[in-house]
């Protein structure tokens, strides 16, 4: 009677110890690919309730950022920059500098050679990368602690060898979850008889001044043990957002501005962080965080030890409750299918939830995924399921925002970022207003073949736009073979008018020597006319309900679109307003570098009053006919 009255609660105790049995072993080996998606966005979860934590105070980031670039002037930077930033670094005594850049390819010889020796003057590290084909690792799981575990690149990136040759080498490569977040960094990495550590790894056996040693399950670096995850792979505890580990811009050590204190006796790891650089990843603090940083994560781990655990025993210990967990819920239903039943099933998973979330703010990375789909099917896949469709939600909107972003100038769409609703109602506002366009260009589209005529449009929008947003311009519109910018959007100032007359001055010299690199027959048929006028303008979004785009309308931008006729007909780079003229002030003295004619009282087609001008030439008007 017992027996037949309690064997259905045995059978399902039994199927459910069978079911909980196969997850863990599963887990064990690495099999549940499923399960570690849900698990992704329970470990967010985990972080945001510990929150960021304090960086170890012996790393330090020298970032290749924005205002880096700006005054270099390129991204990359080139050989010869990175040469003086890696020697004024060496000059400060770090322990090691590590170079989060890959210089696969050959620079000119003495850029290379400057930077060969400029990395011979401290112990620096150097980064490559694996090469993966897609799906190389599935099949079956290779015999956990064998070197078969360690990733296996398809090929390596490697330094030249005129770099390779001055420094260690460290693999840079980051394994990410379906969303793109970084979970772990593997140490090791296998390309054909090879194996190579990786960059964290690398620097911080270079900065230890010791070789690592390498076990089973764990790496230890002087007296500093680290436990890894099958497959030598470090999991990572991110310390915060970007810039949480102490960021220094690499300009500010170009131009001396750091004490050498910051970077004496520290682990310095050189990365780009330049807005655009696509070398970024989401976190659960940033959903933007640089490389580099994941990478001075690692490196810190290893460091300080203040890595997570997770290995084989917390994979244990998950799959022990994995099965306790699912018995527990079929002997709690059959003893009281009530109320209390349920708030004592709902206990257990609370109380395994609390000792997840409290071991992983001491660095233990217990699954909490793992037991709670093998007690709880259907609530918890339904809630793991709707928090991976959010973060899935998040990632598309956010490439759906960058791509649209790409539309608009960088300041601008900054701007709308913060204010939807700018200049949905229309602004008057002072401004300078600068046109430009090729002159011939019609006639050459006629004989040019298309991608020719593309080509020369792409390359023409690019040097406009970088001279434009130097000098803190904004490209309103490129028009075919013209282009209209505004120097006082989205917010006007008192450097407009001196902005956009440097900006004339520059763009006449850029301009010449892009029409010098042409072939001669396109060179001879092609030249340019700019307009310039300051006053006020109305700025407010044009367009319907399903596209807008941000413009300027008004008279000075009718005069500023006139004047490029009235520089044309009087032979001129540059025809300027003197109201502009006038604003500018001190920084009309840039137009000494050519010839400047005026004033001049000039009629403008379509408007009754003359205004007055000036003319501006780089060279005077019989030299321009006599250059070939």
């Amino acid at each position: 009677m017992w027996h037949r009255r309690h064997a259905p609660t045995l059978a399902a105790a039994v199927i459910a110890c069978l079911w909980g049995l196969g997850l863990a072993l599963a887990h064990w080996e690495g099999h549940l690919s499923g399960l570690e998606r849900m698990e992704a966005p329970l470990a967010d979860l985990r972080f945001l309730i510990q929150g960021p934590r304090p960086p170890p105070s012996t790393i330090a980031i020298i970032a290749i950022d924005d205002r880096t670039v700006r005054e270099a002037g390129s991204y990359p930077l080139s050989r010869t920059a990175m040469a003086r930033l890696v020697s004024k670094l060496a000059r400060m005594k770090p322990k090691v500098i590590a170079l989060d850049i890959l210089f696969v390819d050959s620079g000119p010889p003495d850029a290379d050679l400057a930077l060969a020796s400029a990395l011979r003057e401290a112990p620096t590290v150097l980064a490559a990368a694996g090469l993966f084909e897609r799906d190389a690792r599935r099949g079956q799981a290779p015999e956990q602690g064998t070197l078969d575990e360690i990733p296996a690149a398809q090929s390596l990136l490697l330094p030249i060898e005129a770099l390779a040759s001055t420094s260690a080498i460290g693999v840079v490569n980051i394994a990410t979850d379906p969303s793109g977040v970084p979970r772990s960094i593997p140490l090791l990495l296998r390309a054909n008889s090879r194996l190579l550590p990786s960059f964290p790894l690398r620097t911080a056996s270079v900065a230890a001044g010791s070789n690592p040693a390498i076990a089973q399950d764990g790496v230890t670096l002087g007296d500093v043990s680290t436990r890894t995850d099958e497959g030598f792979n470090l999991p990572l505890r991110f310390y915060g957002p970007s810039g949480t580990i102490r960021t220094i811009s690499a300009s500010e050590i170009l131009n001396d501005e750091v004490d050498e204190s910051a970077i004496r006796h520290n682990i310095i790891i050189v990365g780009a962080t330049v807005a655009g650089g696509g070398d970024a990843f989401p976190t659960p603090f940033d959903p933007l965080l640089p490389g580099v940083e994941v990478l001075a994560t690692a490196t810190a781990h290893l460091i300080e030890g203040d890595g997570l655990v997770r290995d084989r025993r917390t994979r244990l210990a998950d799959g022990v409750m994995a099965v306790t967990l699912p018995v527990l819920l079929v002997l709690l239903l059959a003893w009281h299918r009530s109320l209390w039943g349920f708030a004592m099933i709902a206990a257990a998973a609370a109380a395994w939830i609390a000792v997840t979330v409290i071991g992983f703010t001491h660095g233990l990375w217990l699954s909490a995924s793992l037991p709670l789909a093998a007690a709880m099917p259907p609530a918890v896949l339904f809630g793991a399921a709707q928090l991976w469709l959010d973060r899935v939600r998040a990632e598309r909107l956010r490439q759906q925002s960058q791509t649209l972003r790409s539309f608009q100038p960088p300041s601008l769409a900054r701007r709308l970022a913060k204010d939807p609703g700018f200049l949905s109602t229309p602004v008057r506002q002072e401004a300078a207003v600068v046109f430009v366009d090729l002159s011939g260009f019609t006639g050459l589209s006629e004989i040019l073949p298309l991608d020719d005529t593309r080509e020369m449009l792409r390359q023409f929008h690019t040097l406009v736009d970088r001279e434009a947003v130097q000098r803190e311009g904004v490209v309103a519109s490129f028009m075919g073979d013209g282009a209209m910018i505004l120097f006082g959007l989205p917010d006007p100032g008192s450097m407009d008018a001196c902005h956009a007359v440097e900006f004339c001055v520059h763009l006449c010299s850029r301009m010449e020597e892009w029409i010098a690199t042409l072939p001669d027959p396109i060179a001879s048929r092609i030249g340019f006319k700019i307009g310039a006028h300051h006053g006020v303008i109305i700025a407010s979004r044009l367009g319907g309900d399903s596209h807008q785009h941000i413009t300027a309308i008004g008279d000075t931008v009718n005069v500023a679109s006139r004047l490029m006729e009235v520089a044309a007909f009087h032979e001129a780079d540059v025809a300027l307003s003197d109201d502009l003229y006038q604003v500018a002030g001190s920084a009309s003295s840039i137009f000494e570098t050519g010839v400047l004619d005026g004033v001049v009282a000039t009629s403008i087609r379509g408007r009754a009053n003359p205004i007055s001008i000036w003319l501006w030439r780089r060279r005077p008007v019989l030299e321009k006919r006599r250059a070939p």
